[in-house]
């Protein structure tokens, strides 16, 4: 059996699943001192200590020099890169850019009766970061990483954006990520991954400047990089393993369903593809469609041991139960495959994002549909978002009070920094009576 299966009652029975993903949290503990020490390294030793790093691990004899990825060689790469990819590429990024365009927000102010004014601005970080990781080597490019991380700080105004990325073996970058770059104007592309790479960006070495927001996803070294920069620089969040959780009544069809479960198992070894479903029809034919379908993946013995250990089919007596334990879960990705997915949205809470119907798979909006893919995991969608417009901006109270309400409440306000032990606060706010 491909997975397990849970009989839930109740809501309060979600515990049970509860327990079942408890080990996924992963803070990477076991790597935080080799991070920590690579951190130190790159902060004191620069471009020196990013080409050690990069030679150890990643390209064999990789100098300094090799670190900032000419111009003219981001050009070049569209030659590699056949037509009807950079086709795709260009739409896949105008759709992401048209999703993004609706988020920006703007720059407000308001007037009171007395004739003070508060507002707030919203401005653009400078500097931007973005991690892309190399992908088995590099043979496998992750252009939606760059475009879903590039395109919201575009739009947010960011004036300088900096990629960064490990080279393979003979030192050159994929083709293709260098021709989504070049596609979206991007002109400065550096070679080198990991925790060093992240710690390029944050403190800056002779040839990367360090920035003010990182983003882009990466391995348990990268994450915990991120972790221990939090107040150094701006991070897009702290995601862990992939995950999806699909809600399936009895019209959904289980090689629907299976598939859409295999799509993140194959991920990692960590990801969990969880249903839910009120169906006890769908069950069998579910673990059916797994195994059949597990069979013929390349990466299937990734999706095996995921299913194995973090995958489950959980049979709920009816979809209200099926919806309480979902809250609870607050999945990255959640799919509704039931005969009327609209009518359930506005009882979901939390979760990354939703996918209504069986037209809407997951994939959809991992690379095509808009919408950022770069989302809370581990249940913290009860209270984070997805990366986003916002992650690359600021913003700045602006408050122009008159004479009349600072003379009018001055006593009110130092009454209360009184209150706090701050008497020049006291003072400050008495002096504008004098």
């Amino acid at each position: 059996m491909p997975c397990r299966t849970l009989f839930l009652r109740s809501v309060d029975d979600w515990k049970e699943l509860q327990a079942l993903l408890a080990g996924r949290d992963n803070p990477g503990d076991t790597v935080e001192p080799a991070v920590r020490e690579i951190l130190d390294t790159v902060r004191a030793g620069g471009d020196a200590a990013l080409a050690d790093y990069t030679s150890r691990f990643d390209c064999p004899g990789f100098d300094a020099a090799r670190i900032r990825v000419g111009e003219d060689e981001i050009a070049a790469a569209l030659e590699e890169v056949g037509p009807d990819d950079r086709a795709i590429i260009a739409e896949a990024a105008a759709n992401i850019r048209a999703f993004h365009e609706a988020q920006k927000e703007r720059s407000w102010f308001t007037t009171r009766p007395d004739g003070s004014v508060l507002g707030q601005m919203v401005t653009p970080v400078d500097r931007a970061g973005l991690y892309v990781p190399g992908g088995q080597g590099g043979n496998t490019p992750l252009i939606s990483s760059l475009l879903m991380n590039a395109i919201p700080a575009q739009v947010a105004g960011v004036p300088e954006i900096a990629v960064i990325s490990p080279p393979r073996k003979d030192g050159t970058l994929n083709p293709f990520i260098l021709a989504a770059a070049h596609h979206l104007g991007i002109t400065e592309v550096h070679r080198a991954g990991s925790a060093w790479a992240i710690a390029a960006l944050a403190f800056g070495t002779e040839t990367v400047r360090p920035v003010d927001v990182i983003a882009g996803p990466g391995n348990i070294w990268v994450t915990t990089a991120k972790r221990l920069l939090i107040g150094r620089v701006g991070i897009d969040m702290i995601a862990g393993p992939s995950e999806i959780l699909i809600l399936a009544d009895h019209t959904a069809r289980a090689d629907w369903v299976a598939a859409d479960m295999l799509s993140q198992a194959e991920h990692d070894p960590l990801a969990s593809s969880i249903c839910i479903t009120d169906s006890p029809a769908l069950v069998d034919a579910l673990k059916l469609e797994l195994v059949a379908q597990c069979d013929t993946l390349p990466r299937a013995d990734i999706a095996r041991k995921a299913l194995a250990d973090w995958g489950a089919i959980v049979v709920v007596p009816d979809m209200a139960t099926g919806i309480g334990i979902t809250n609870k879960v607050a999945p990255e990705h959640l799919e509704v495959l039931t005969k009327d997915p609209w009518a359930l949205l506005g009882t979901i809470r939390h979760a990354g994002a939703v996918f209504l119907g069986g037209w809407s798979p997951e994939p959809v909006g991992d690379y095509y549909a808009g919408p950022n893919h770069v989302l809370p995991t581990m249940g913290t969608a009860r209270f984070s978002s997805a990366l986003s417009v916002q992650t690359f901006c600021k913003r700045t109270s602006v408050i122009s009070a008159t004479a009349a309400f600072t003379r009018g409440h001055a006593a009110s306000i130092a009454r209360l920094a009184r209150l706090e032990g701050l008497e020049a606060h006291a003072r400050s706010a008495e002096s504008r009576n004098r």
